[in-house]
């Protein structure tokens, strides 16, 4: 079920539990996805952990796109790990799972359960998990290296209404290290639900959801129908207004060639801010198939027009 700023607790695991995340060259090109996904989609993600062979999110999602997000980033890091360990095949024990999340009174537990993730592992003690990079506890303590799209609010405000400053972040660890040595407080915040079921939060907030949903039941063909239909009218609102940028109509699109330079940077800008695929790019900018966008875009990025990427505002680092 996806909700507009709907909350979620994202997870999955590596295929047949494989240690998917053993380097961490893996961890940080994980992670470089999930800051891409952001952009894309206007995620907010407010807890992360990467463990050996599974990932946690703590994600609010503004747009109902969490199956369109999620759809970008696991199938984009699947890929890009493959190339780099020129592997093939599945990545990932399927889908994924998640978990609706009351955003008053299951996402302060939850970012707590996932920072505390490597405690229950054995991997750090509490006291040493503000230099440990694979959870989202260290951008919490340290503002200067958090990206735009973390926002760690909840998880202060569950703990107390404490301040984003060096003393509310301090108690927040301090807090932690509480709840690590108390098992009846974390029965009380239901760890043991967290990764169970559909939803975290009260039976008041699992009720409510059931009636707001209760009117999608047995309609997913159609409705997976109208989501594609939502998406692709994103994807042209953005195609419209980045034409308008570069001072061309859409009757240009059909009118230069494939390969115009214009259009494969077009086509960079759109996979940078949306979760267009290869084959609608191929098709709304009249570049051919999906591989030769892919191709196009790949070979842009290598030497790009740096007047385009300046109009278009592309980043400078950013690859297809």
């Amino acid at each position: 079920m996806e909700s507009e700023a709907g909350v979620y607790h994202v997870l999955n695991r590596g295929n047949y539990r494989t240690d998917i995340f053993r380097s961490d060259k893996a961890k940080a090109a994980f992670l470089k996805c999930l800051g891409e996904a952001c952009q894309k989609t206007g995620w907010a993600v407010h807890a992360w952990c990467l463990m050996s062979n599974h990932y946690h999110l703590a994600v609010s999602t503004p747009g109902a796109n969490l199956v369109d997000g999620m759809r970008w980033l696991q199938g984009t890091f699947s890929t890009r790990f493959n190339r780099m360990r020129q592997e093939r095949g599945h990545l990932f024990q399927g889908r994924y799972k998640s978990l609706l999340v009351d955003p008053d009174g299951g996402l302060g537990p939850l970012c707590h359960y996932i920072h505390l993730n490597p405690v229950r592992a054995k991997l750090r003690p509490v006291a040493d998990l503000p230099a440990y990079p694979w959870t989202s506890l260290r951008w919490l303590m340290e503002p200067k290296i958090r990206p735009d799209w973390y926002d760690p609010q909840p998880a202060l405000d569950h703990a107390g209404e404490l301040a984003d400053t060096p003393a509310g972040r301090a108690k927040y660890l301090a807090y932690l290290a509480w709840l690590a040595e108390d098992e009846p407080a974390r029965k009380v915040q239901r760890f043991e639900a967290m990764s169970q079921g559909w939803i975290i939060g009260t039976s008041g907030f699992a009720q409510s959801m059931l009636k707001e949903h209760q009117g999608l039941i047995g309609q997913g063909r159609r409705m997976a129908a109208a989501t594609q239909e939502t998406r692709e009218a994103l994807w042209g609102t953005e195609l419209a207004r980045l034409l308008r940028k570069l001072r061309r109509t859409p009757a240009y699109l059909a009118q230069e060639s494939k390969s115009a330079g214009w259009k494969v940077a077009l086509a960079a800008a759109l996979k940078a801010r949306t979760t267009a695929t290869n084959r609608w790019l191929g098709k709304a900018l009249h570049m051919g198939g999906l591989h030769e966008v892919s191709r196009q875009v790949s070979a842009w990025h290598r030497q790009p027009d740096p007047a385009l990427r300046q109009k278009l505002g592309l980043a400078t680092n950013y690859k297809a």
